[in-house]
């Protein structure tokens, strides 16, 4: 459990399935080519999961070394770093959420939690939301909204302002976005923006697919 997906427990057979049924962007669609062929490389590579893909391809020297050991593409390698990268976004600094008061962000930062990683396992139960209340100073009222937008942080793709949008259209928590209709989250937000302009982005159908998909992935281990 915690803020980010357990890699470990992504196996590469368990992966090449996910890639089967992903829709891919345009700059992902070099993984769609011999998805079996491929991730059975990287298998007999003696790597079991994705967090042990990460470590072999750490950085630009792995990458080409373990292109010359399989004979994968660096492209190809490359790409497929970046795509699981991203089960591991950057965290939503606090400050860059519109709705949270500059005295939360002070009052927050005084305590060293600055960002939505920091702040996960301070948020996970009533109980620790009450002690952070306490220490800070900041309302049960604050606390939970902060909570609810650390909780949309974790998924992929949601940066500051998105989880603010989906926090306003009611569907505050990951669990909500994974149990949505997709189509019907969409019509929602696109409402939303249509009345109150929060963005100025192109958010299409399938990218809140894809959103509603990743939210999938993710536990919901915060207790409202």
């Amino acid at each position: 459990m915690g803020y980010y997906i357990d890699l470990k427990g992504i196996s590469i057979d368990k992966y090449k399935e996910i890639l089967k049924t992903t829709e891919l962007i345009p700059s992902w669609k070099i993984l769609e080519s011999d998805i079996d062929k491929n991730l059975d490389i990287i298998k007999k590579s003696n790597i079991k999961n994705l967090d042990e893909l990460l470590i072999a391809l750490r950085d630009k020297d792995k990458v080409k070394e373990f292109s010359k050991q399989t004979g994968l593409q660096e492209n190809y390698l490359a790409v497929l770093k970046r795509v699981v990268n991203g089960y591991r976004q950057k965290p939503n600094r606090i400050k860059d959420f519109t709705c949270v008061t500059e005295d939360t962000v002070i009052r927050l930062e005084k305590a060293g939690i600055k960002n939505t990683l920091k702040l996960y396992d301070l948020i996970l139960t009533d109980e620790k939301r009450e002690v952070l209340s306490n220490k800070t100073g900041i309302n049960k009222d604050e606390i939970m909204k902060i909570t609810k937008l650390t909780d949309l942080s974790r998924i992929r793709w949601v940066n500051h302002t998105f989880a603010y949008v989906l926090l306003e259209a009611g569907y505050n928590t990951v669990e909500k976005v994974a149990n949505a209709d997709y189509r019907e989250l969409y019509e929602t937000v696109k409402q939303l923006n249509k009345e109150r302009n929060i963005y100025n982005a192109h958010i299409g159908m399938r990218d809140m697919k894809m959103v509603v998909e990743a939210a999938k992935d993710l536990n919901f281990e915060i207790e409202y």
